[in-house]
């Protein structure tokens, strides 16, 4: 028999697993919703001394009150939060818990504190500044309305009445939980994981392994045979909008089921090093800093295109991005078009470097505009992937030297998990002041959905103001198609929109 040990996040309390436990009962399992300190009382119940020692220890009494049958299999899952504890109870438990899933959260790792987890950005760094255990006996409210529970997370497919129980139901969250580093002897290394990812909340199977791709170390241990993924197509709590899927997710975790990561030393090469799809020829190629320059035959100055890579890409990814063949071979289509090709190594390494990012790129933008063989005043800015939220600052305020915006596959609206809503990083709101800026946007047809979503409601608001975006589709394109799909389809769109981008740049203000 199967017991699961269930752990919830923030805020909330055994009521949220009512429905799904019900439907692993009927399937025959064993459950036990583990009741955190603090989280089943009332708004005001107190929470003097609670940090996350105490929830681990809440943990450690609900597993060992399952007993110690052979016969009966404990699996532990851990909500948002709820991992932080669940993780501390399985290190000093590893002998007796068969499996861990992570659901929809993060991956701790020793020494870290929950707060590292909490998405919203400005509020982690606000409570960052309590320290240590100074936010002992205080508490982070709960949200009061539909709006503020999705700054935790997305709420697609939660219910009008669902989200009110919630809210009723709310707990303060004990500041100690959150301040208090997470320490783990390693044992908890040896059992096996399944992370369960919610898409419409910006995860996916497909973006963990561009990441494992990218080569970081961290994430190498994902490759485990014994680690496994599911995907639920919905928000943040799966438990409130798709109870029956996400019961039968556990049982099949529970199983060993799931998919499978490749390993990032596989013999075929991760996307993002496999060849390009065009056979540009390669141009003298100038290294300044964070910037490389691909220089054209031409002995007057001339436009120049600067490219942007995606992101988050590991501070230790090698090769770095101005090396990779997309980037290479863009920057060498500009230069066989008469224009220069810039490819700047900005420091996007986490979800809380944006603001890093895109000085890198402003820096990267004087540093081309200045060289004598530019012509300052003829510049296009081309950005990809998880670079396409820096493209905000561009479209907010066009200055008059910025020819065109061209993005590629693009992220044009913070996603849900990222924490980044509030921010200045949101280019489907900037677009409102773009003006007559033209943009360029390549939008493939079998993007990842949580992706696909961000550049519909771009060009929701783009239709709105009247913004001129042309949109170059790749029907049967996937994310960074010029590597992974070698098609025809896909060498006309790098071509269009090469074209579209460098007769942009290239034309001057009289020309009507």
């Amino acid at each position: 028999m199967t017991a699961f040990v269930l752990v919830s996040g923030m805020f909330t309390g055994t009521h949220v697993w009512q429905e799904t436990a019900a439907r692993l009962t009927a399937a025959g399992a064993e459950v036990h919703p583990v009741a955190l300190t603090g989280t089943e009382g009332p708004r005001t119940a107190p929470t003097s001394g609670i940090d996350l020692e105490t929830h681990i220890a809440d943990v450690l009494a609900v597993i060992d009150s399952v007993g110690t049958a052979t016969d009966r299999k404990i699996v532990l899952v851990g909500h948002d939060y709820g991992i932080h504890p669940a993780l501390g109870a399985a290190d000093r438990r590893a002998q007796r818990v068969d499996r861990i899933v992570y659901l929809d959260s993060g991956m701790p790792r020793d020494g870290a504190p929950a707060l590292a987890a909490v998405p919203d950005q400005s509020l982690r760094a606000r409570l960052a500044g309590a320290g240590g255990h100074q936010g002992a006996g205080e508490v982070l409210p709960p949200p009061t309305g539909h709006d503020e529970w999705r700054l935790w997370g997305s709420t697609e497919g939660v219910s009008g009445t669902a989200l009110d129980r919630l809210t009723a139901l709310a707990a303060p969250q004990p500041l100690g939980t959150l301040l208090q580093p997470l320490r783990l002897t390693g044992a908890v290394h040896a059992v096996p994981t399944t992370g369960v990812l919610c898409t419409e909340n910006g995860a996916s199977i497909e973006t963990v392994q561009m990441l494992v791709g990218f080569g970081d170390p961290a994430l190498q241990a994902l490759t485990d045979p014994r680690v496994t993924f599911f995907e639920l197509p919905t928000g943040h709590w799966p438990m409130l909008s798709r109870p029956a899927q996400l019961a039968d997710v556990l049982l099949r975790a529970a199983a060993g089921e799931g998919h499978r990561l490749v390993p990032a030393d596989a013999a075929a090469p991760p996307a993002h090093l496999r060849p390009f799809l065009l056979d540009v020829p390669e141009a003298p190629r100038e290294r300044h800093g964070r910037v490389d320059l691909h220089l054209p035959d031409a002995d007057e100055p001339r436009p120049a295109l600067l490219f942007v890579h995606g992101g988050p890409v590991p501070a230790d990814a090698r090769p770095t991005p101005r090396d990779w063949p997309t980037l290479t071979g863009y920057a060498r289509c500009a230069a066989a078009g008469g224009a220069v090709g810039a490819v700047v190594d900005h420091r996007l390494h986490d979800l809380a470097d944006f603001e890093r990012a895109a000085a890198d790129v402003a820096a990267a933008v004087e540093s081309v505009r200045a060289d004598p063989r530019v012509d300052g005043d003829r510049i296009a800015l081309w950005f990809f992937s998880g670079g396409g939220l820096i493209a905000a600052d561009w479209l907010a305020a066009p200055p008059a030297w910025l020819r065109c915006l061209a993005v590629t596959y693009p992220v044009l609206v913070p996603l849900p998990n990222w924490g980044l809503s509030g921010t200045r990083f949101h280019p489907a709101r900037a677009v409102a002041d773009a003006g007559a800026l033209p943009v360029v946007l390549t939008r493939v047809g079998l993007e990842m959905p949580e992706i696909a979503a961000t550049v519909e409601e771009f060009l929701a608001a783009a239709e709105d103001r009247g913004a001129d975006v042309e949109v170059i589709d790749v029907p049967h394109g996937h994310h960074s198609f010029e590597t992974v799909d070698r098609t025809d389809e896909s060498r006309k769109a790098v071509q269009r929109a090469m074209r579209s981008v460098l007769d942009r740049v290239a034309a001057r203000r009289d020309t009507p």
